[in-house]
């Protein structure tokens, strides 16, 4: 099932308001919902940010820093400082971060090391605009606008392999869990696999109308999702794949009004059944159920402009980058529908 847009989409206002979506959700916002206001991460947009472990997040921005913090208390525990320019991308693993960047670099910085990056990954002639790495923490996946994709060695840095494909302008990477391939989002409006072992495209979903700006993969393996450029409601939509039949998306998600920046899939929590996290320029962050497409849930992040990522906490909580205002906690609770509440800004 795909939801239609229409023309009764609510206009957020600096007041706590309830309206029914064009897709159908409720949504609720506004200062009135007790929103904790802790003291910003970054001096400037924040640009990405992820789940590292237990209480913690890492976050990268304009501001060229990468910062560690607690989520739940929006305190900064590390601060990490290298890059010339701005943070593009970060991910972990258990004790270690990556950052991408603006400067063409990539960063690995250890969490109870030096303040110094621990290791740097030149090679990359535009910015690195994908960043993945693999199950067992061996190796890292990077790639860039300059149309290539490359495999590192995190513990030498050494670069493994060097791929170039045409108007393949990078946007996201993300690595299938328990498996060699990576998933890969690009402004030619495609989403590839990539077979890690010997850097090469093994497949290439049936390209999309527009811009595919980032791409999850679902825990099993099975499930890929990507998001779309747009605007006014054209385009603006989370696809979900099949990686086992490529030759066709499984069900897309629209509701959004301009290019959906993140997509995520959510560990059973309060929705119950499988769903799936978007985050747009439109400021509203929806929850979906996977099956059916329904919108469940929308949060209106008043005056936090564009929303650049998405990062999974636990079952109920989600953090959501943003342009203007920082870094949002979100919670997902279960009444008698689906509430995506705002909790807290840092």
């Amino acid at each position: 099932m795909e939801v239609e847009t229409g023309k009764n989409e609510m206009r957020c206002s600096s007041v706590l308001c309830t309206g029914v979506e064009a897709d159908g959700s409720v949504e609720k916002t506004g200062p009135g919902r007790g929103v904790q206001q802790h003291n910003p991460v970054h001096a400037d947009a924040v640009t990405s940010v992820a789940a590292l472990k237990a209480d913690l997040c890492v976050s990268g921005g304009k501001d060229k820093s990468v910062a560690v913090c607690n989520w739940r208390s929006g305190a900064v525990l590390r601060r990490f400082v290298g890059h010339e320019h701005e943070v593009t991308k970060v991910t972990c693993d258990s004790n270690r971060i990556f950052s991408a960047s603006r400067d063409k670099t990539v960063m690995m910085w250890e969490l109870h090391g030096t303040s110094g990056p621990s290791q740097h990954f030149p090679g990359h002639d535009l910015v690195v605009t994908g960043l993945a790495v693999s199950p067992d923490a061996t190796q890292l996946c990077t790639g860039s606008r300059d149309n290539t994709v490359c495999k590192w060695d995190v513990e030498t840095g050494g670069c493994l392999g060097r791929a170039a494909v045409s108007r393949n302008l990078v946007t996201h990477l993300c690595w299938v869990p328990g498996e060699p391939y990576v998933i890969q989002t690009s402004e030619d409006k495609t989403v590839k696999t990539w077979d890690s072992r010997e850097l090469r495209v093994a497949q290439t979903f049936p390209g999309k109308q527009h811009i595919q700006t980032c791409c999850d993969v679902s825990q099993d393996g099975r499930y890929v999702l990507s998001s779309s450029s747009g605007f006014a409601g054209e385009g603006c939509e989370a696809t979900l794949w099949d990686l086992r039949q490529t030759r066709s998306r499984v069900r897309e998600y629209k509701g959004h009004f301009q290019t959906t920046t993140s997509c995520v899939f959510l560990p059973r929590g309060p929705a119950l059944a499988p769903s799936i996290a978007t985050s747009s320029y439109d400021s509203k962050v929806k929850v979906w159920d996977q099956d059916t497409a329904a919108c469940l849930a929308t949060a209106c992040l008043e005056g936090a402009g564009p929303l650049a990522s998405l990062a999974v906490c636990d079952s109920s909580t989600l953090l959501c980058a943003t342009f203007n205002s920082g870094i949002h906690l979100l919670q997902m609770r279960n009444g008698a529908n689906l509430e995506l509440e705002e909790l807290a800004v840092f």
